[in-house]
């Protein structure tokens, strides 16, 4: 396992620093007989059943955690590294490729960086989020992360249709440091179109996303420049909603909860200094729910098209 990790680390390019933290840890479980004895019971159920509990996973990890005085996060990610193991047995078992899996294990290193911006930890806290990636129902392709999903209620346009059992791909926005480029995106939406063409045979083709990215009302205080804009050009957004004061989604654009006063936020990037301008003039912030048919012609962004 450890020549697995070291491999793995590599791979993805984790950060010497962090590398080094988790490998300390691994040794550290396996010198402590009672340690190692949880640890490698956490691995053998994901391997009997990837379908497994995860949240009693993590709860169990906690053990480990406390047993060496190790922060949970830490705990938790190396857990997730180490479960990757079987994860990509797995991806060979079903001939998905290899590439696919260190796409969507990159995950883990991004969650990572977060939380060393956040918190200061080299870890993960949002370890629930795993959970799709390791039951092989989530996937990276390109830019973009994708599951299939039924819709939640019924929908049309342009004579496109979807109803509530409809199959649709639902799309997540890794914070991977890539822009958000129009063309990447267009990119993996072929590919997740290519990928899931199977489940999708004789079905509407479309993609949804529910995020703070897909905000409307954007376009009034974002610059016209903003990648995001060009993101919300895909969607027809036909659900929106506004945050609180608390501001819940602000740590994913300034790297630290809300504490309710916009002058303890960093006003460095163009997206940060409009996020601060727009809460002290006291504007509202929120989120939206869009979707895409793939093969709309009335769609500004109709290279979506599958194989375009």
């Amino acid at each position: 396992m450890r020549d697995y990790l070291i491999r793995l680390l590599g791979e993805c390019a984790y950060p010497e620093r962090d590398a080094r933290c988790l490998l300390s840890l691994y040794d550290a479980i396996e010198a402590d007989p009672d340690s190692s004895a949880v640890w490698n019971a956490l691995l053998q159920r994901y391997r009997q059943d990837i379908r497994c509990d995860f949240e009693a996973l993590r709860a169990d990890s906690r053990a480990v955690a406390d047993r060496l005085r190790t922060h949970p996060y830490t705990v938790e990610l190396l857990l997730f590294l180490s479960l990757s193991r079987c994860l990509r047995e797995r991806y060979a078992e079903q001939c998905l490729p290899d590439g696919i899996f260190l796409d969507s294990i990159l995950d883990l290193r991004y969650k990572l960086e977060e939380c060393r911006e956040v918190y200061g930890i080299c870890g993960t806290f949002v370890g629930s989020w795993f959970e799709g990636f390791f039951r092989l129902t989530r996937f990276a392709l390109g830019r973009l992360q994708f599951e299939l999903i039924p819709f939640s209620r019924v929908y049309s346009k342009n004579g496109h249709e979807l109803r509530e059992d409809s199959p649709v791909l639902n799309m997540h926005i890794p914070r991977s440091g890539q822009p958000l480029l129009p063309s990447l995106c267009r990119d993996s939406f072929s590919r997740a179109l290519s990928f899931y063409e199977k489940e999708l045979a004789g079905k509407e083709k479309a993609l949804v996303c529910h995020s703070w990215l897909l905000y409307p009302a954007h376009r009034e205080f974002l610059p016209p420049h903003s990648n995001i804009l060009s993101f919300m050009d895909f969607f027809d957004i036909f659900e929106q909603g506004e945050y609180g004061e608390d501001q819940p989604h602000f740590w994913r654009i300034f790297d630290r909860p809300y504490t309710g006063d916009p002058a303890t936020l960093s006003y460095d990037t163009s997206l940060r200094r409009a996020y601060v301008d727009r809460v002290r003039s006291g504007g509202k912030t929120g989120w939206g729910h869009g979707v895409i048919f793939a093969s709309d012609p009335a769609s500004p962004h109709s290279a979506v098209h599958m194989g375009a």
